[in-house]
């Protein structure tokens, strides 16, 4: 073969070489990539449905310091929506945002239709943060958030206003049961901002 002819067969077999290799790179970079996508055990894995039954992806919230909450509007504990509404108005803008499950587990406390609760809170406490359609937080009906926060800091709820605070990698980093200090929660929260 003429040297010339040989060299240009050499080039062309090289640059094929670098093609599979590089193709290959390719889908072993998105293998990975999808891996880390599908196996996060993290909130952003979950789905859960607002207030009209549409899918919500807490994906949206990916970034972002969370306070998941349980929340009911005849309970003993319902004016915490006051301090929960001046919190969330301090911190949203540093990327904080609340979100409330109303549940009626706890006393038949969360009664009446998504419209009745979203109505009470928002005229009573005029609450701005991301309400959800209700759900159950224990027994066999448990919403999988709440199985999931649960296994993260173990324990059943034991009654309305139990609160779980995410970071901004989707991990729950605390937990705190309705008679918790607001300030010692506060004081959590900005640790994570």
């Amino acid at each position: 073969m003429h040297p010339e002819k040989q060299k240009n067969t050499e080039m062309k077999h090289m640059k094929l070489i670098a093609m599979v290799l590089t193709t290959m790179m390719l889908f072993v970079a998105c293998d990975k990539n999808d891996d880390k996508t599908e196996n996060k055990d993290n909130i952003y894995q979950f789905k859960v449905l607002d207030g009209q039954g549409d899918s919500v992806s807490l994906a949206t919230y990916e970034g972002q310091v969370l306070l998941v909450v349980n929340t009911a509007t005849q309970c003993g504990y319902t004016p915490q929506y006051e301090d929960l509404e001046r919190i969330y108005e301090t911190y949203r803008d540093q990327g904080f945002t609340i979100l409330d499950f109303p549940c009626n587990q706890f006393g038949s406390q969360a009664p009446g239709s998504y419209d009745d609760i979203h109505n009470f809170c928002t005229s009573t406490y005029n609450i701005t943060f991301p309400q959800f359609a209700k759900i159950n937080v224990n027994g066999a009906n448990a919403s999988p958030l709440y199985v999931w926060l649960k296994s993260k800091k173990p324990g059943d709820i034991p009654w309305n206003f139990t609160k779980f605070l995410i970071d901004r990698e989707g991990n729950v980093v605390s937990r705190f049961s309705h008679a918790s200090s607001m300030t010692a929660m506060e004081n959590a929260i900005q640790a994570q901002l």
